[in-house]
């Protein structure tokens, strides 16, 4: 009721429409001071101003500083002098005003009285009371003051030194009182409290700063001026708007626009009004009224909150509309409410409806402005923003804990923002945004005005209240997911399941799907419709990737677990995985890639599918080898047609690579982003490609020899496979090419080794079916040549005739190759066209040599005296000479007389074979150019230098070579060629030098260059393949029969340079000679020295026999002239153990072979050698045995012949 009457009182005679004085110049004729400073008024004439109403005189400067009623202070002081009639006169006008305002505004005071419920009967007798308390005035207030100065800080200094020695003067009324003085101190402490009784409301406070001054100077200025010291500041307090206790900072303010002031002043001012000492302070009134006008006024709009439409700066100090706003406004000024005080209390209603639409936008702009009164200090107040807040009337404790209190709200509703605000409605978002800055608002103030250390960061605030909302959603989500998807997509009602089933499941993943999409709904309107809103912290929250985020890493770790569960069970195909690994993918790459923490980070979710795309590409496998049996059978049926009209491969091969390239697109779809899986998916895909080829090509190996007489097919199906390698080049391209992981590479380029190893093996069947035309043709040529007369060397005039002869030996092959070659070139790839050439270049040449160079033996020659079975005849009639090791080592065992045999080989040689002539020879070579020119094709075909390369066409030449040599040169090419005739000596001289073996090196591509250089390589190795070949048609280890030690010097006369070779049988040991019960075995040693030049020259010597000695001793030297026209090296000794017997040939028990190359640098050595069955020979040695066993005339080619022949017969040859 109090607070009712108050407001009543303040609003029937507000002071907003109080009379103003009327100043007007004034001339003092006798000394007059000051009625607001009480300083003199100064100057000859019109020294201040006097109000023409009151009679008030002050200076011109202090005039603004006099704001009370002119009216009430004229009836005042009228009323004191006796002066009645201009009393009566100002009463009237009071009334005039009050019963204007009562008239005018009726409905301020009906809304006073229905927010308070007063009836309109006592409502009628308070506005009575109230209009004669108005026109008593404060002639009967009275009131008793308490004043306590207790500090000032930040005062600006005005001694010298730098200081200020500040005292406080305190005025109620015309009674002033003054506190001590603190010497030297900007930042004073007083503590003194003052007493005053004041008897009229409209009085005034008056507290000054000043700093005190004892010199001349100021002195007499105290004379003059009754101010001796230095203003430093000053505050007015109006009587009227005191009540209660209250403990306050106030700002010192200037007096005059030329004082220089800074700082504040805390005082502590208890006020007992009489008549209300037990009334509440003003501050708690204007509460009252303040919360009671809030609430009706939300209650008469159905509890929501009706918020007013000012604009401007201080747009912020208007609470409501009209006439409420004109109440609050009037009390304010009426009894000294602080705008600051006004803007908190509404404040604290605002908390209680903060949920109301636009009500967070209005408390975040009030307590901005509540901030910035506290926090932005200006230059006339150095108090700390804490200090002032800790003087506020509001009540520092019941601030801060409304903002507490309204912080956790805040949070607890932000934590269900989708919930509280909708993104459908927008004045919803907006109010989503003004609660995020009322947050931020929040966290100022406690770091600004409250200077907390480190209060909660508002955007660490918001984001925390995100997540909990978003990870909320997403349970939601997972827990109804058939439900809301059902809801949102509007699924057909058939698809719905049961109740209950809403989670996921181990025969389906639709769950997965269905949630993906929901997920997908909730970040979308994350991003397009509460980004925009919530923008307020750009740098540190962003609420689109903060839901991705979120909702990625719970997503994530459910479909884990779930997956692991699958993997156990496979009841899904693997098709269903493979699609969702797509949609999973799909989710990542659109909406968490770019989020933090997942940028630039390798993802998870490759790991989580790893196994069934593991299982997908398993099942690949039998699915793309069905798909390539069915390919083949169809193009098989179809007679392997052309894919194209300029294609050369069949239609199989085009199918096999679709299915592999749509395999292998669905893996490169997925994009796998890490590595090592990608590593490992390449892998396993490598293996698909070697699986699905080498079948191809097996199915192909399988069917090629049932069209190798059909040359066109047979063509296609040796393209076929070039494409494959073609395919599979391109393949390696798309799989990553040289960046592929070496594993991975290593399987490709075998598997491309391999098909290259398929396409050999089809040339050579190819070729094979074409070997029995060639040979009949070659065998033509061969009688031509025969034919042809002529003994002596050929002389270069008759190069035209040789030319002519040599195109009438090649002509019958000739003929069978043009036909063939066109047709070749017509129906094979270019590749395959030369590979087919590289076979048939080969038979040719092969042949040529065995039925024209070396021709086969006759029906004559296989009359061994029964020694050789019907398959050692079969081999034989194709075989040269030098494959007698091989029949030798597979056919001539179990006692047969195998020294008889070889012995019967070379004999039939001589008997049954010629030489060539050096006409025929020259025709040869003739008519092999001619063959050259046609595989060549114009460049179409092989390239001259693998021509010229090439081993066979180099073994042909140096056979036809051999045969213009002589016996010491033959000799010598022998010695220097078979460096392992016993191949169990061969350990004994680390030194000698072997044959390099050549490196192959495998094709990882199809293309023609790559063939060309295979036939640059393969000519290559025929540099030397001539000279050194090693056997290797039968094995060598044949083992040990024995060992002999033989002493060797080699000397050299030092004045004629005459080399001899010194040899001293020592012993034999272990010799493995079986004899018959009562046989003998009686060894000996028989040392031949071979080597050019040996003709006039002891070339054998013979040790005596010893009987029954295994381990016989001999101690016989020898020597051998070698003369001075060859070295050592061309030399080697051919050790013999024989059995020597009486009127028969004596037998081979082993042999050794020393070549003196091997102890050139020791000059001497006794070695101990092992002995061998036989010696062992290569190509070139058996081609040098057959031409020399051909020179009958020849005693050193004959010993020769029969020394390398021979062969121990006992015992039998494993």
């Amino acid at each position: 009721m109090h607070v009712y009457k108050k407001t009543l009182q303040a609003l029937i005679y507000p002071i907003s429409s109080t009379t103003p004085h009327n100043f007007a110049p004034w001339t003092a004729t006798s000394p007059t001071y000051c009625y607001e400073c009480e300083g003199l008024l100064w100057g000859i004439a019109r020294q201040g101003v006097r109000c023409n109403e009151c009679g008030v005189k002050c200076h011109e400067k202090c005039k603004d500083l006099l704001n009370a009623d002119c009216l009430q202070r004229a009836a005042e002081k009228s009323s004191k002098h006796g002066a009645e009639d201009k009393t009566n006169n100002i009463i009237a006008a009071m009334k005039d005003r009050m019963k204007k305002r009562e008239r005018e505004r009726p409905e301020i005071f009906e809304l006073i009285r229905a927010v308070f419920g007063t009836d309109e009967q006592a409502h009628g007798s308070n506005m009575t009371s109230v209009h004669q308390s108005v026109l008593d005035g404060t002639s009967k207030w009275s009131a008793k003051i308490a004043i306590t100065v207790i500090s000032a800080q930040g005062l600006i200094a005005k001694d010298k030194s730098g200081t200020s020695d500040p005292y406080v003067t305190v005025q109620v009324g015309k009674v002033k009182k003054r506190t001590k003085t603190v010497p030297q101190e900007l930042n004073p402490v007083w503590h003194e409290k003052f007493n005053f009784e004041c008897h009229n409301s409209s009085d005034r406070i008056k507290v000054r700063v000043w700093d005190e001054d004892n010199d001349i100077k100021s002195k007499l200025r105290q004379k003059l001026t009754r101010e001796s010291d230095d203003f430093l500041g000053q505050t007015i307090i109006e009587v009227r708007t005191l009540s209660g206790e209250m403990d306050v900072w106030y700002n010192l303010e200037k007096r005059t626009d030329k004082s220089a002031v800074s700082g504040a002043i805390r005082l502590h001012i208890s006020v007992e009004i009489k008549g209300e000492e037990k009334v509440a302070p003003y501050h708690v009134q204007y509460t009252c009224l303040h919360e009671n006008l809030f609430h009706y006024l939300c209650e008469s709009e159905g509890g929501v909150v009706k918020l007013p439409t000012a604009k401007g700066d201080d747009a912020w100090k208007v609470y409501f509309d009209d006439p409420a706003q004109e109440i609050v406004d009037e009390f304010a000024m009426r009894y000294g409410i602080e705008s600051i005080y006004e803007a908190m209390t509404h404040f604290h209603c605002l908390s209680t409806k903060y949920l109301c639409p636009g009500v967070p936008a209005v408390m975040s702009t009030l307590l901005a402005n509540i901030n910035a009164f506290y926090a932005h200090t200006t230059a006339s107040s150095a108090v700390s923003a804490s200090d002032r807040f800790a003087a506020s009337n509001f009540g520092k404790e019941k601030f801060v804990k409304l903002l507490d209190q309204l912080h956790n709200s805040l949070r607890i509703d932000l934590s269900m923002y989708r919930n509280n605000f909708p993104a459908s409605s927008p004045e919803k978002l907006q109010d989503l945004k003004s609660t995020v800055d009322l947050l931020t608002s929040i966290t100022f103030f406690r770091m600004k005005v409250q200077e907390l250390a480190s209060p909660p960061r508002a955007s660490v605030v918001v984001k925390d209240c995100a997540i909990a909302c978003l990870k909320s959603t997403y349970q939601f989500l997972f827990e109804n997911c058939y439900e809301l998807f059902s809801r949102e997509f509007q699924v057909d009602p058939a698809e719905k399941l049961e109740p209950g089933e809403q989670g996921p499941r181990l025969d389906s993943v639709d769950f997965w799907y269905k949630l993906i999409s929901l997920i997908v709904s909730v970040i979308d309107e994350d991003k397009n419709s509460y980004a925009p809103v919530l923008n307020q912290f750009p740098q540190e929250f962003n609420i689109g990737a903060l839901s991705a985020a979120t909702m990625w890493g719970m997503f994530a770790m459910d479909v884990k677990y779930a997956l692991e569960e699958h993997e156990q069970h496979r009841k899904c195909k693997s098709s269903e995985y493979m699609n969702l690994h797509f949609r999973v993918k799909w989710l990542y790459d659109n909406y968490v890639k770019d989020v933090p923490p997942y940028k630039n980070q390798v993802p998870e979710y490759p790991a989580w599918f790893e196994p069934f795309v593991m299982q997908w590409l398993n099942e690949n496998d039998d699915v793309s080898l069905e798909y390539l049996n069915g390919a083949f059978q169809r193009d098989k049926k179809d007679e392997f047609p052309p894919s194209s009209e300029h294609s050369l491969f069949s239609n199989s091969v085009v199918d096999v690579f679709t299915q592999l390239t749509q395999c292998f697109s669905v893996v490169s779809k997925l994009e796998c982003p890490d590595p090592e899986i990608w590593k490992r998916f390449m892998k396993r895909f490598a293996k698909t490609i070697v699986k699905v080829l080498l079948a191809y090509a097996d199915i192909t190996k399988k069917e090629f020899p049932n069209y190798v007489a059909d040359e066109k097919k047979a063509c296609i199906l040796m393209n076929n496979i070039q494409q494959l390698r073609v395919e599979l080049q391109k393949m390696y391209q798309m799989m990553g090419g040289k960046s592929l992981e070496d594993d991975v590479a290593t399987i490709l380029n075998d598997l491309q080794a391999s098909l290259n190893n398929v396409l050999e093996e089809l040339a050579q069947i190819f070729g094979k079916s074409l070997e029995p035309k060639i040979t009949i043709k070659v065998k033509e040529m061969g009688d031509r040549l025969v034919a042809i007369k002529g003994t002596g060397q050929v002389q270069p005039s008759q190069r035209n005739a040789i030319i002519n002869e040599a195109d009438y030996v090649v002509e019958p092959l000739m003929e069978l190759l043009g036909d063939s070659l066109s047709e070749y070139d017509h129906s094979c790839e270019k590749t395959i066209f030369k590979r087919v050439l590289k076979e048939l270049w080969k038979i040719v040449i092969t042949t040529m040599e065995k039925a024209v160079v070396l021709p086969p033996m006759t029906d004559k020659a296989m009359m061994l005296k029964n020694l050789l079975t019907d398959n050692a005849k079969t081999i034989a009639a194709n075989a040269k000479i030098e494959d007698m090791s091989r029949l030798l080592k597979n056919q001539l065992a179990g006692g047969k007389d195998v020294k008889n045999a070889m012995s019967n080989i070379m004999d039939i040689s001589k008997d049954f074979e010629r030489n060539l002539t050096p006409k025929q020879c020259a025709v040869l070579e003739c008519a092999l150019e001619t063959i050259k020119q046609y595989f060549h094709c114009n460049g179409k075909g092989l390239k001259n230098t693998f021509l010229d390369k090439s081993v066979e066409l180099k073994s042909l030449n140096y056979a036809l070579s051999l045969y213009t040599q002589t016996t010491d040169t033959l000799i010598k090419t022998f010695v220097n060629t078979q460096t392992c005739q016993v191949p169990v000596n061969e350990s004994k001289f680390p030194r000698r030098k072997k044959p390099k073996k050549q490196e192959s090196v495998s094709s990882t591509g199809g293309s023609n260059d790559e063939e060309e250089a295979d036939e640059e390589e393969e000519g290559d190795k025929g540099n030397t393949a001539m000279l050194i070949r090693s056997d290797t048609r039968g094995s060598t280890d044949e083992g040990s029969v024995g060992e002999i030690s033989i002493n060797v010097d080699i000397y050299t006369h030092p004045g004629t340079g005459e080399q001899k070779i010194n040899v001293k049988v020592v012993a034999a040991n272990d010799l493995k000679w079986r004899t018959t019960a009562g046989g003998m075995f009686k060894p000996f040693v028989e040392v031949h020295l071979l080597g050019p030049y040996l003709s006039d020259k002891k070339r054998r010597f013979t040790t005596k026999t010893k009987s029954n000695a295994w381990s016989p001793k001999f101690n016989e030297s020898f020597q051998f002239p070698i003369g001075g026209d060859e070295g050592p090296e061309s030399y080697e000794l051919h050790v013999a153990v024989k059995d020597y017997c009486f009127a028969r040939d004596d037998r081979l028990v082993g042999v050794a072979v020393l070549q003196l190359r091997d102890i050139l640098e020791q000059g001497s050595c006794t070695p101990w050698l092992s002995l061998g069955k036989r010696c062992h020979m290569d190509e070139t040695g058996w081609t040098i045995l057959r031409i020399l066993s051909q020179r009958t005339n020849d005693e050193v080619a004959k010993e020769l012949v029969k020394l390398k022949s021979d062969v121990r017969s006992e015992p039998p040859l494993q």
